[in-house]
């Protein structure tokens, strides 16, 4: 189905690629491809190696908005110089704490009236669907605060990062990356009927997610299988090239990107792109769509994929290494996770299956699922099927053409158009159940388990298409490609009367008059401290293995407290380490006394660690005040998954200084610990740092600031403060910006200042 080529590779003018031949042919090569016109054009530095991009517009859900506004507001905004939607589609059906969630809401609309926002209220639309519908266009850079940002489609560069990314964009400021490998990605051919664009992307994230092949690289989707694509299925492959790790995706654009862009009210935001010939490529995927099968991926991540015929031929084994895999995560809490009993005469029986936002409600998958379902019944003694349409357009849609109620007498129901389940925050599965979904992620809190108090379900990726053919057959698995089915190919008609009515586009009108009303568990950043001369970090997490950021922050009911740093906080790290937060708590309190001695004695409430701190001041020659404090996580890889910035600021609250890892999983997470102050320390060493060990860094703001390579951590005895071992690390490239806001202690320091 997918073949990788790890070189450089040049296109020729019939569409097929050969080996690169010699430096100049890839240096001229590389201005001929469609990433580097959309990055030239955005780019404001005089160098395309080292990039200062400003984006077309911003965009940012309801479970981090808050804070970033809060960061802009407390670094000086004065108006969004771009427009900035504001989307209401993450926490809307998340009632956790009362007020919060509509608290929120209204602080967002608040901010849209003062600054000159876009306001997207609750039920409307999900962020990405919207964005599809009424702000991407050819040529644009659209940078989101949620990692699913993709609107290549439609040929936009679409990038999703940290909050403070967005932040830095309100404030005039750039986006400062190194020019990123560009890899081609080929479509020949046409998907079978029942083959749909998860099965395609699932194919894709498998091939190419373990062997970091697309690990902060721009796929640039080219070949005449493109176009034989519909627009839904273009995104519906796009969205999820998140989940292979990719920085961003652009596409060959044709007639039917026109067509959609004219029907949403936008022909003149089309562009015709497509690559010239010589353009150079980092390396190649190629993807035979008439060769992919119905794909699922099993828990717990959308990595782990295989075709449906696969996992049925396998089902023993790959059972046995799912429940290893659950129980490894669940440890000793409860009874062991099991899915056994789903195995039955030799067919695999799922309990729940839900079809959802971005990926998977959109208006061809849910027709498709109707024409699966047509003359069948869900009976309510069991198997569920829910709904959730990506906005309010295609919901209506749906219902105009008679869809929505040919899937009701079938027994589906149709929800909000909202992230709900694709977050973790609605339709959680029983104990032990299996749930299938056309969605982004499967990981393993995702669906809203709770490992670490003994609930513990399976969540499990695939298209509408094999989701419907399930239902269809009672639960039973099954590939859509097993069932004779006469699709409809029905057009979908976007009123724009809807958003027209509802949507609050105050963009360029911002009325500073405008008192913000902020709920009570709206929360400032508390204050964070700068670097002094050296740094003691003491080990307050340490691990083996991937460190995904729904471990550092969960999803679902802990992200109600999103807007209270020092609330959220509390839950970092909750399924995995439950003693991760009082650990680091505790080195805060240290650091917090260290601070507050007026006289320059050394008395932090720990016998051990004023020991250490005695010790160093006279194996440095220099007083306590120039010995900063801080926590330390450690683990072979952190980062995989969402955008969202509190992976890294719960850490920073809680007293952190530092992550310490073989391999940061995406760019994002490491620009969101540079944001927050927190060295993205990198070593090709096996680490073994148990919790409770000190690493010193000596003059740490000389190493900041020059930027010195490498930084030599040394692991501490705490008794006699003599040195264990020497850690050689990297900071790998800083520009001059992320220097600054790592000596200043965060962003917000850096841009007040």
């Amino acid at each position: 189905m997918v073949r990788l080529t790890d070189h450089g590779v040049v296109l020729a003018a019939d569409g097929t690629f050969t080996a690169v031949k010699c430096a100049e042919q890839q240096s001229g090569g590389k201005r001929k491809t469609m990433a580097y016109g959309i990055l030239k054009a955005h780019n404001h530095s005089d160098n395309m190696e080292q990039l200062q991009l400003k984006f077309d517009a911003l965009v940012s859900p309801d479970n981090n908005y808050v804070n970033i506004l809060q960061t802009a507001r407390a670094s000086g905004i004065k108006k969004f110089p771009v427009p900035y939607v504001l989307s209401n589609c993450h926490h809307t059906l998340c009632a956790v704490g009362g007020t919060i969630n509509e608290d929120d809401h209204v602080f967002g609309l608040g901010n849209a009236k003062k600054y000159g926002g876009i306001f997207v209220p609750p039920y409307r639309a999900v962020l990405h669907q919207y964005m599809r519908e009424m702000m991407a266009g050819g040529g644009k850079m659209i940078l989101g605060s949620d990692s699913h940002s993709r609107y290549g489609a439609l040929g936009t560069m679409g990038i999703g990062e940290g909050g403070g990314e967005v932040a830095k964009q309100l404030l005039g400021r750039t986006y400062d990356i190194a020019y990123p490998p560009v890899l081609a990605v080929k479509l020949t051919g046409s998907p079978r009927p029942g083959v749909g664009p998860q099965d395609v992307a699932l194919a894709l994230i498998a091939a190419t997610f373990q062997n970091n092949f697309n690990k902060n690289k721009v796929l640039e989707f080219v070949g005449d299988g493109v176009y034989n694509l519909s627009m839904e299925c273009r995104m519906g492959i796009d969205v999820m090239t998140t989940e292979s790790a990719a920085l961003s995706s652009v596409w060959c654009t044709d007639g039917k990107t026109e067509e959609f862009l004219a029907e949403h009210g936008r022909r003149d935001a089309y562009r015709e792109m497509a690559p010239e010939a010589g353009a150079y490529y980092d390396g190649l995927i190629e993807i035979d769509l008439s060769s992919v099968e119905c794909m699922i991926a099993l828990p717990f991540h959308p990595s782990n994929a295989m075709p449906i015929r696969e996992f049925k031929e396998r089902m023993p084994e790959v059972i046995k290494e799912v429940e290893e895999a659950g129980n490894k995560i669940k440890g000793n809490h409860g009874e062991p996770f099991s899915i056994q009993s789903h195995m039955r005469d030799g067919e695999f029986f799922v309990d729940q299956a839900l079809v959802s936002g971005c990926s998977g409600g959109l208006f061809e998958n849910i027709v498709a699922m109707a024409d699966i379902l047509k003359g069948y019944g869900i009976p309510g003694s069991g198997l569920n099927l829910g709904i959730n349409p990506a906005s309010l357009p295609v919901m209506a849609d749906l219902m105009e053409q008679g869809i929505a109620g040919e899937l009701a007498v079938s027994g589906a129901t149709l929800r909000p158009c909202i992230c709900g389940p694709c977050f973790g925050v609605t339709d959680v599965p029983a104990n032990n159940q299996v749930s299938i979904r056309h969605m982004t992620r499967n990981y393993p809190n995702r669906e809203g388990s709770k490992p670490g108090q003994g609930q513990m379900a399976c969540a499990c990726l695939m298209d509408a298409r094999s989701i419907a053919a399930t239902v269809r057959n009672g639960g039973k698995l099954t590939a859509a490609t097993e069932l004779d089915v006469e699709y409809r190919t029905l057009h979908h008609h976007f009123d724009p009367k809807i958003y027209e009515n509802q949507v609050f586009d105050n963009y360029n009108k911002g009325d500073d008059s405008v008192e913000l009303t902020m709920g009570p568990n709206i929360a400032d950043w508390p204050e964070m401290q700068p670097l002094t001369k050296h740094l003691l970090l003491k080990t307050a997490g340490s691990y083996h293995g991937s460190v995904t950021t729904d471990e550092l922050v969960p999803s679902g009911e802990a992200s109600s407290f999103r807007s209270n740093p020092e609330k959220i906080s509390e839950y970092a790290m909750i399924s995995r380490d439950p003693e991760y937060v009082g650990r680091a708590k505790a080195v805060r309190a240290l650091e917090k006394s260290r601070r507050e001695q007026a006289d320059g004695s050394i008395q932090t409430g720990d016998a051990e660690c004023n020991n250490l701190l005695a010790k160093l001041t006279v194996e440095l020659g220099c007083s306590i005040s120039d010995i900063t404090l801080g926590s330390l996580m450690v683990s072979d890889k952190i980062g995989d998954g969402s955008s969202r910035e509190q992976a890294a600021s719960c850490q920073k609250v809680l007293g952190g200084f530092a992550n310490l890892a073989n391999e940061y999983a995406t760019k994002r997470y490491r620009s969101n610990l540079i944001n927050w102050g927190l060295l993205p320390l990198r070593t090709e060493e096996a680490l073994d740092i148990p919790v409770g060990s000190y690493l010193l860094i000596r003059d740490v703001r000389d190493v900041v600031s020059s930027c010195k390579n490498p930084v030599m951590a040394e692991v501490l005895d705490p008794a006699s403060g003599s040195v264990k071992a020497v850690l050689n690390c990297t900071l790998d490239a800083l520009t001059e910006d992320e220097q600054k806001i790592l000596l200043s202690g965060c962003l917000i320091n850096y841009y007040r200042s």
